[in-house]
């Protein structure tokens, strides 16, 4: 539990100075909660780290997409790193400036890269051959040069879930470092691509620095094959990844990581503008769910929890079957209990936890989900017709809902008898 934001206080959790009981009551469950403090020091966590290098921060959209979120990394001079039109359209929308957004993803399609164009974003990072010929076909009917980087897949393994590697030379994103070398030679030659980056991404919640490095140590191999080709490469776009602590893990910080790629690079680094693409770290420890219990159900063989929040709203436990701490919001020193906790979606999928130790609770207590701030509710949906939760945003003894609850109304929009 991130305990700078997330505290009791007189046995009742707070984020920042709101009471979560408080929130639970007048706004109801389940509910996404994020705190402004641990989103800003988490963030600036990059900013320290790099500060001796020319750098930028790009963070990852995908992760968190709430409109106030964004702003808040706006407020901090951050920059956007998105997968779609629509993330696109975020970002501008409030303000994050185009020459510090990279468009990454592996299926762009034309009308997305007619939109980042007319935006004049800082750079596509390009995973394929054939997007790169689309894309100089769409720049060129536009009048117009894209700035590209190709991600490169440096088959390295960064020891994390096989869901979320994109690193190894099987996954689907990126292209083979082998053939990299190639593909600038023909980008460079194709009238309406400019070839100005270099971009890696080996994978998400990685907690342990060597694959980093090792991804580093093959870059700069590159960086220096291309310099000879005459390729002036002015970003190094070294992608997001960084893990966070969701039980009992010894996760390295921004410094760490920063030290080290900054070791591997060593000489690179005066002729490039490094490129970071942090979400999970950024915003993963810094928002919780709220959810109410419904039942205590004990047959012989089990004692269910069952909770009033579902997969739809959470999904990570069930997709990846990732673990969430889970402690009351009000401490009443109860004595432990080893319960499967699950929502009322009818999948057998569908828990936050299996054969956890959780201090007993009942019927209309509320517990709270850490960890949820990443690929909570921009992974959500509207499965067996629930309204999506809202979202609420903590700073200092403040808050505001920054989403509000989705109505049944809202579930019918745009459907036609």
């Amino acid at each position: 539990m991130n305990t700078a934001s997330f505290e009791y206080r007189d046995g009742a959790l707070a984020a920042e100075g709101v009471c979560l009981r408080k929130l639970a009551d007048e706004l109801g469950t389940p509910l996404y909660v994020y705190s402004a403090l641990a989103i800003r020091r988490n963030f600036l966590a990059y900013e320290a780290a790099f500060k001796d290098v020319p750098h930028l921060v790009c963070y990852s959209v995908k992760a968190a997409s709430n409109l106030a979120l964004l702003d808040i990394i706006k407020s901090l001079g951050g920059g956007a790193d998105i997968v779609s039109g629509g993330e696109l359209y975020r970002a501008r929308k409030v303000g994050i400036e185009p020459s510090k957004i990279v468009f990454s993803g592996v299926g762009k399609t034309e009308k997305e890269m007619a939109e980042a164009l007319k935006a004049d974003v800082l750079m596509f990072n390009v995973e394929s051959g054939p997007e790169a010929e689309l894309l100089n076909k769409v720049a060129g009917q536009m009048g117009k040069k894209a700035p590209i980087s190709f991600r490169v897949n440096p088959d390295v393994d960064p020891k994390t879930h096989p869901y979320i590697a994109t690193g190894l030379k099987e996954s689907k994103f990126g292209i083979p470092i082998d053939e990299a070398r190639d593909l600038y030679r023909q980008a460079k030659n194709l009238s309406h691509l400019d070839p100005i980056g270099l971009d890696c991404h080996i994978g998400s919640q990685l907690t342990q620095i060597s694959p980093f490095a090792a991804a580093a140590e093959r870059l700069a191999a590159l960086l220096g094959l291309l310099k000879q080709d005459g390729l002036k490469i002015r970003y190094l776009d070294l992608g997001g990844g960084l893990g966070i602590n969701y039980h009992a893990q010894d996760v390295p910080t921004a410094a760490d990581y920063a030290r080290a790629v900054k070791d591997v690079l060593g000489g690179c680094l005066p002729e490039l503008t490094l490129i970071m693409e942090p979400g999970r770290s950024v915003v993963g420890p810094a928002g919780l769910m709220l959810v109410r219990v419904l039942y205590n159900k004990i047959t012989p063989h089990r004692h269910f929890v069952i909770i009033d929040g579902a997969m739809n709203d959470l999904i990570r436990p069930s997709l990846y079957g990732s673990y969430h701490e889970i402690l009351p919001v009000i401490d009443h020193n109860r004595p432990k209990v080893k319960v499967n906790v699950v929502g009322p979606v009818c999948e057998s999928g569908d828990f936050m936890a299996q054969d956890r130790e959780l201090s007993e609770v009942k019927a209309g207590e509320c517990l709270a989900v850490f960890g949820a701030g990443a690929y909570g509710f921009s992974m959500s949906s509207n499965y067996n017709s629930r309204p999506r939760p809202a979202e609420v945003l903590a700073d200092g003894q403040s808050y505001r809902v920054i989403r509000a609850r989705e109505t049944l109304e809202d579930l019918l929009r745009g459907e036609t008898v």
